[in-house]
């Protein structure tokens, strides 16, 4: 099977978001081709170049959102007619769309409406070469006011003004951009089997657009929903402006959604999203993204419950035993510094955990996230000096504050795994939390773990793990001591927690899901291109999904013919002599 891998700011750039489960997915399905279309987010992500790719990539193609290339395509007075046309109406879908936030869904008409304007400016970027001069053009300006002040725009978008107009007209010309793209050629998706988007959004109109010229079926795989980043974002713009981008993406989200196959969702957080943004439940697949256990077995598998009996002899229990006695209480946190991930609550937990544990120290493990985590780490560690003095044993003395800021990669913690394996509880504290990638890390190593019911982390956790609500200090504290003074629970916990990502969250179990996923997907989907057997029939599906197992099923089968069209007809009446 020929697979076209549509993806946004992550594979195969280096450091790209989802990029990870992207390789894996790639690498496990060997047995396919892949074919990747690819924008890239910035000049520093393409300068960082891409991952090593496997042989089963046969091409990659690329393109950037972050500018627009000049094609020099210079439209004729019929051309600037149809786009006209398509945008106005696209414009027009945008102003008679529900006010986001409301109950209302978008009417079948608008939803329509919008996208006859997507495959028209579609269509018009095939014929003549490219949209993007016509799309940062004062026609898209004035095009998108008339539908503003046009009778039954709604009070947001009729309200716009000139400014309000030149926001939302660049941000169409950046989503639009793919519409210019040469990808849509009977060698480029058309020869694909399937579209599979990492993403929705942007990522996804490859895919609409290669349904639309070619029938090919896509499947769209959510993490996290695009959607619902999109009303987290842009808080300081105008009423208008956030209006008429949420109409936008509501409607490309609404298309998207009913054009796919299939979509996968990666958690039942993100599930309940997409139902919200109006997805059919028929078509919803959950998939957990898989993870690579190997790193993490060893630190799991030395806390097995059978290897207890070796504490007192053996280099296994040496080793622990001596780990236990140097650092009988640490608290670990590991991930990116940001406000989101509520440091400041987790200090404050942690005076509290001091008080009742004196021992016992934290671990912050992270690199800060941007300008702002800068600032924020900055403030943590003030936070951190002030509660927690350094600690001495005489006057002259040199003190440590039980509170130690590191960074990935340093002593102590070169891994990830290392990290988890030097500490006695694992400890989430965000607010905001999409799939916890960490969390699963630290199952794999068989740590318990303490975390906030926030994203999908009571879906991750289970039964495995202690969660409280976040923003509750006094709430995690008492988790945390309740672990830190019960071993047995401890392990108990730290067991079934690797049980639980071994069984759910490994990268088996994704790379399958996704294979027969891909195999339902091409034999629901009559073949877009006619495919003949040996006989010279055209075959139904271009790859029916059980061709990989040898039987009388995957041979041609003789067409019935019935009797009265071999047979010689008898006349109805008689023939007169």
């Amino acid at each position: 099977m020929r697979i076209g891998l549509l993806t946004e700011g992550g594979y195969p750039y280096v450091g790209g978001e989802g990029g990870v489960w992207c390789d894996r997915l790639v690498r496990g399905l060997d047995r396919h081709e892949f074919d990747v279309y690819a924008f890239s987010t910035g000049q520093a992500q393409e300068d960082a170049g891409w991952v090593e790719l496997p042989p089963q990539v046969q091409r990659v193609r690329t393109a950037p959102l972050w500018t627009a290339e000049e094609d020099g395509v210079v439209h004729g007075r019929r051309a600037r007619r149809r786009f006209t046309e398509h945008y106005g109406e696209l414009a027009a879908a945008l102003c008679a769309a529900p006010e986001p936030g409301t109950a209302e869904k978008p009417l079948t008409a608008e939803a329509d409406r919008f996208t006859n304007a997507l495959h028209g400016l579609a269509e018009l970027a095939r014929d003549e070469g490219g949209l993007v001069a016509a799309l940062r053009s004062e026609q898209a300006v004035r095009a998108l006011e008339s539908a503003c002040r046009a009778p039954g725009a709604r009070r947001t978008a009729h309200e716009a003004r000139v400014p309000d107009l030149l926001a939302v007209a660049d941000h169409l010309e950046r989503a639009l951009r793919p519409l210019s793209l040469d990808w849509y050629e009977q060698d480029g998706l058309g020869a694909v089997d399937l579209c599979h988007a990492a993403s929705g959004g942007v990522a996804a109109i490859p895919g609409l657009l290669a349904r639309h010229f070619f029938g090919v079926p896509l499947l769209v795989t959510e993490y996290g929903v695009r959607l619902r980043t999109h009303y987290l974002t842009r808080p300081d713009a105008s009423p208008a402006v956030r209006s008429l981008l949420a109409a936008f993406h509501g409607l490309l989200t609404a298309e998207t959604y009913r054009a796919a196959s299939y979509l996968v969702p990666g958690n039942a957080h993100a599930r309940r999203w997409q139902e919200r943004c109006g997805a059919d439940r028929a078509k919803l697949r959950t998939i957990y993204p898989g993870l690579d256990a190997t790193p993490f077995t060893h630190v799991g598998e030395e806390d097995r419950p059978e290897d207890r009996k070796d504490r007192e002899k053996g280099e296994k229990g040496e080793r622990r035993e001596k780990r236990e006695h140097a650092e009988p209480h640490t608290l670990v946190w590991l991930g990116r510094v940001e406000p989101a991930k509520d440091l400041v609550s987790l200090l404050h937990a942690f005076a509290e955990v001091r008080a009742a544990e004196p021992g016992t120290r934290l671990r912050i493990v992270g690199r800060p996230s941007g300008p702002e985590g800068e600032a924020y780490l900055g403030h943590c560690r003030a936070l951190a000096a002030q509660l927690f003095p350094d600690e001495a044993d005489g006057p002259h003395a040199v003190g440590q504050n039980p509170v130690s800021f590191e960074e990935l990669g340093g002593p102590g913690a070169e891994t990830t795994a290392d990290v988890h394996a030097g500490g006695t509880v694992t400890v989430l504290s965000s607010v905001v939390e999409g799939f916890p990638v960490g969390l699963i890390e630290a199952m794999f190593c068989g740590r318990a773990t303490v975390s906030t019911d926030v994203g999908a982390v009571v879906e991750v956790i289970g039964g495995t793990g202690l969660v409280v609500p976040p923003r509750n200090p006094r709430a995690l504290a008492e988790a945390c001591v309740s672990l830190l003074r019960d071993p047995d629970r401890r392990a108990r916990l730290g067991e079934a927690a690797r049980a639980r990502a071994l069984e759910l969250f490994s990268v088996e179990q994704n790379v399958a899901a996704f294979h027969g996923l891909y195999l339902e997907t091409v034999a629901r989907t009559p073949v877009h291109r006619p495919v003949l057997d040996a006989a010279g029939d055209p075959q139904p599906f271009a790859a029916p999904a059980e061709a990989h197992v040898a039987g009388h099923w995957t041979e041609p089968t003789p067409r019935a013919v019935p009797t009265w069209a071999v047979e010689t007809p008898e006349p109805v009446t008689e023939t007169v002599r």
